[in-house]
């Protein structure tokens, strides 16, 4: 890949400090999760009453979670969003061409720490979300998982965690943080931790590190990188007939 120089670089420190409204979008994100971590058994029999079916229900908790979310975070980030978009607008070869290689790399990167670990295991977050795609239609994933997950994600741990506090903390230290939380994040759940489970997620996750720094902190850059990996899932799973599908979670168990 080339040089950061590429994209004008990111000045103006008055958007990289933290507000009150990034304080509330983090505390409603983490308020949220935590409730449904310590007391998700407990509620879901009552969304199951109220909700048509178990995969209904799990899919409302989600849209309502990531939307709520994702809409403060979008009135929080508005500045930065608008100067992001400003800047890849002047470069929009580098844009198109740019973001489906650096989703080839993180499969590339992906693939090879999977290989190297000598282990393969989905994650409950991962196994959870591909049984929901089986009995969701795809123009009801689309938005949550392409459009508001990514962003709401992006906003936390790329804007925030290493955007916003490394005009606190080394940088560095910042972007193995972002790596680390945005993994975790994504095995909540789990019986048990284990490395083979976090894996794919540190590659992800070190990927959209590498390209939010690469691009002088460009939130929606990073942004369209996360959304279109999830988009490839997407259609990659919709696209295999569920009866292939179960076979190869079969051959994977």
């Amino acid at each position: 890949m080339a040089t950061a120089h590429r994209l004008p670089p990111a000045p103006q420190p008055q958007l990289y400090r933290f507000s009150p409204m990034d304080g509330a979008t983090l505390g409603l994100y983490v308020a949220i999760a935590a409730f449904f971590a310590v007391a998700g058994d407990l509620v879901a029999p009552l969304l199951r009453q109220v909700a048509p079916s178990p995969a209904a229900a799990s899919y409302a908790v989600n849209l309502l979670f990531y939307a709520s979310v994702g809409i403060l975070a979008l009135v929080a980030a508005r500045r930065v969003v608008a100067r992001d978009l400003r800047v890849l607008a002047t470069r929009p070869w580098f844009t198109f061409f740019m973001v489906p290689a650096a989703v080839v790399a993180m499969m590339i990167l992906t693939a090879v720490v999977v290989a190297a670990s000598g282990q393969v295991e989905t994650s409950a977050n991962q196994a959870g979300l591909q049984a929901l795609m089986q009995q969701v239609p795809a123009w009801l994933m689309v938005p949550l998982l392409v459009v508001v997950g990514p962003f709401v994600e992006e906003y936390i741990f790329r804007h925030l965690l290493i955007g916003k506090m490394s005009r606190r903390v080394n940088i560095w230290i910042c972007c193995l943080l972002s790596m680390v939380l945005f993994a975790a994040l994504h095995i909540v759940g789990q019986e048990a931790v284990t490395l083979a489970a976090l894996l794919p997620y540190l590659a992800m996750g070190a990927t959209l590190v590498f390209v939010y720094v690469w691009t002088g902190k460009n939130m929606m850059f990073s942004y369209f990188v996360h959304a279109a990996k999830n988009l490839l899932a997407v259609i990659l799973i919709y696209a295999i007939p569920p009866e292939l599908f179960e076979q190869m979670q079969r051959v994977q168990a």
